[in-house]
């Protein structure tokens, strides 16, 4: 009979203990630190997703994440060019502080500097594992290439994808070769618009790549990098090549979208967001994952199609108006940002590096930098406003324009335009002549700002 008890008594040990056991890997899991994804698309307009209003491009995986999370009226990009928009992002600068104001070419002799800390550099400290898949375009030198700046993992390619080849790149061994290019042609290169290489780390693994397959590979490889680090915290930037021209898109996307080859590129960026979003809800990982999607510069002004739209917006890629800089952008975390939320205060890719560190517990640059946390705007807080007293609009090393709330001050070649965005987002009614004291202040503003950033460059 005692026998008999002591067995019921080590049973119900037993059972607690178990318990106690499950209890603390349920909180160790609960604990562990939000991974982080950031979608960055190339030169995708304001206009061109289904919630930001497009009438024939379908983005149904976007529209959901809108469903589920947070779209953002009023977030700009910092440049209107692709290699200063992704310097700016990575580190929380306006281009010109970190040495990047314009764009990078195959071999140039600089880059965003080793010296900088990028959000990956950042997270490498709190343990995360740290991938780049994409689009770099901050510098092709060894030391200035992902693995250099704090991405344990690179796999893309190292610029605009209708730019060439370094050849002084590290060829992988078993280096595919295709369109008859073999080691001789290759190192004849000088110039071959929409010829560019694919990389794995630091060497060349495919030349030219197949660029119909790009989006499709980008997606496959950022889903394999969520699995094979789903018990530890992960910080995953996919930049994707597209909709950069030449546009490529998949045979099973290619003639498919109402709008045209340009439509099927986004239509299938879209399906690669959604393979992403899937992946984290198997793997339940949604509820300690925040996912960010936006696009890096606006598009393309061409009329062969192949541009898309940054309607109601005026203007495009290279410029300073709205359309070349404001950005379409969705933010989801399950449980964390409030479902069908929309924020029109103004925000903008550097506040990423702020933001990330404040949920991650990660320590910020010594370096001044130029973002702020926007964690009040994310998660949904009504009363919250823009940490920013002003937005600034700079075109290579030249300020040009400047927001203070709904005003905007533009300036170029001595023209001075004003423009109150909240009546008029398109920026067709030049004000300037009306409100002479407002653009006095506001020139004021870009004036110091301009003088404080130089005197402040790192």
């Amino acid at each position: 009979m005692l026998s008999a008890y002591r067995k019921i008594q080590t049973f119900i040990v037993a059972i607690i203990c178990f318990g106690m056991v499950l209890g603390a890997c349920t909180k160790t899991e609960t604990n562990k630190k939000p991974n982080v994804i950031i979608f960055f698309t190339d030169d995708q307009g304001y206009n061109d997703v289904g919630c930001f209003g497009s009438p024939l491009i379908k983005t149904p995986h976007l529209d959901q994440m809108a469903n589920d999370g947070i779209r953002f009226t009023d977030f700009y990009s910092a440049s209107s060019v692709c290699s200063p928009s992704r310097a700016a992002l990575l580190t929380g600068c306006y281009p010109l502080r970190v040495g990047v104001p314009v764009v990078l070419w195959p071999a140039s002799e600089t880059g965003l500097a080793q010296s900088e800390v990028t959000i990956a550099d950042m997270l490498k400290e709190q343990g995360y594992a740290t991938a780049c898949i994409g689009k770099w375009h901050l510098g092709d030198k060894p030391e200035l290439l992902p693995t250099s700046q704090g991405f344990d993992q690179y796999y893309g390619i190292p610029y605009s994808n209708d730019m060439s080849i370094n050849r002084s790149f590290k060829l992988a061994e078993n280096i595919v070769y295709n369109e008859g290019m073999n080691l001789d042609s290759l190192k004849e290169v000088k110039w071959r618009g929409g010829k560019v290489p694919l990389m794995r780390q630091d060497e060349v693994i495919e030349y030219p790549v197949d660029q119909t397959t790009l989006t499709k590979r980008y997606t496959n490889e950022a889903t394999k990098f969520i699995r094979e680090n789903k018990d530890s915290s992960f910080f995953l930037y996919i930049a994707h090549t597209m909709p950069h021209i030449p546009l490529f898109a998949s045979p099973e996307f290619k003639g498919k979208s109402e709008r045209g080859l340009y439509g099927d590129v986004i239509e299938e960026l879209d399906w690669s967001m959604g393979q992403i979003l899937q992946t984290l809800q198997e793997l339940e990982l949604d509820e300690n994952t925040l996912v960010v999607f936006t696009s890096d510069n606006g598009p393309w002004n061409l009329k062969n199609g192949h541009g898309g739209s940054a309607f109601p917006l005026r203007g495009f890629k290279f410029s300073t108006y709205e359309g070349g800089m404001r950005m379409p952008m969705i933010a989801q975390w399950k449980g964390k940002i409030p479902a069908g939320a929309e924020c029109s205060e103004i925000a903008s890719t550097i506040d990423l590096l702020p933001t990330i560190a404040g949920l991650t517990g990660a320590k910020l640059p010594e370096r001044k930098i130029d973002g702020k946390n926007i964690w009040p705007l994310l998660s949904g807080d009504e009363t919250a406003a823009s940490p920013h007293e002003a937005f600034f609009y700079y075109r290579d090393s030249t300020l040009q324009a400047v927001r203070v709330g709904e005003w905007k001050l533009r300036e170029e070649e001595g023209e001075i335009e004003l423009f109150n965005l909240n009546e008029d987002i398109s920026e067709k009614n030049n004000l300037a002549d009306q409100y002479t004291e407002t653009v006095g202040e506001m020139k004021t503003i870009m004036a110091d700002f301009d003088e404080s950033l130089n005197n402040n460059r790192h």
